[in-house]
């Protein structure tokens, strides 16, 4: 479904990522797991088409998305959940999911998806007329991802949706990537630092190192990899 052959990027002199090789299969949640600056986020933003690459090529469902606009790779359903939430805290919680409806593949069907939207997240339609700048920081995490899902996504790509979570919040969140996939027939390329719940969300991993893939596999591989647990999981 996404593929990346030999992806490189720099910022200005100083390449960050130096050649990685990473799929996703339609249906797949795939986790990319690293430190910081391994390279997650500047692979997202590769795809997203909000930076140029410097190398290697990345198709999405056949089609070779390495020089099309953010726009069109949108419209293709190829959606970000961006680090950080990054909601209009003055707006509704009702106005900030009706803002991701905007790209072409999604307007027509927005008042249907935000029922589908508020049928899936309970509490999302409890506070429709709140704030989003006064939900608690597991609340704001579900508005990001009911946001992204009002994009119609055919891939959801999540940038480190556990951050600054609460440990039974983050349980939460990795129980609704599992339900989108399982319910919603949403493939999910989770980008994120935490290893253990990464670990038991996802159907395959990456490891991420220095921009480079130091490791991947099942996340019982992994696990079972004495060496990688140590130079990379951290457990």
């Amino acid at each position: 479904m996404l593929k990346m052959e030999g992806l490189k990027a720099s910022y200005g002199e100083i390449e960050v990522l130096h050649g990685i090789d990473v799929e996703v299969s339609q249906g797949e949640i795939v986790a990319v797991i690293g430190a910081n600056s391994s390279g997650k986020s500047t692979m997202l933003t590769c795809i997203s088409r909000l930076m140029p690459i410097t190398g290697g090529s990345m198709t999405f469902c056949g089609a070779d998305i390495s020089r099309m606009r953010p726009e069109e790779v949108v419209n293709l359903g190829l959606i970000q959940c961006p680090e950080g939430r990054q909601l209009f805290p003055k707006l509704t919680v009702r106005e900030n999911l009706e803002l991701g409806a905007f790209c072409k593949r999604a307007r027509g069907d927005k008042g249907r998806t935000l029922e589908q939207v508020f049928a899936f997240l309970p509490r999302l339609k409890e506070r429709e007329n709140q704030q989003a700048g006064t939900l608690s920081g597991g609340e704001a995490q579900m508005l990001a991802i009911g946001r992204s899902m009002m994009a119609k996504p055919r891939l959801l790509m999540l940038d480190e949706p556990s951050l600054g979570l609460a440990p039974i919040v983050v349980l939460d969140i990795m129980r609704l990537v599992k339900r989108m996939r399982d319910e919603d027939g949403v493939t999910v390329l989770l980008v994120e630092q935490n290893v253990k719940q990464s670990l038991k969300t996802a159907d395959r991993a990456y490891v991420l190192e220095n921009g480079n893939v130091a490791a991947k596999g099942r996340p019982e591989e992994l696990l079972a990899s004495e060496e990688v647990r140590k130079a990379y999981l951290g457990i």
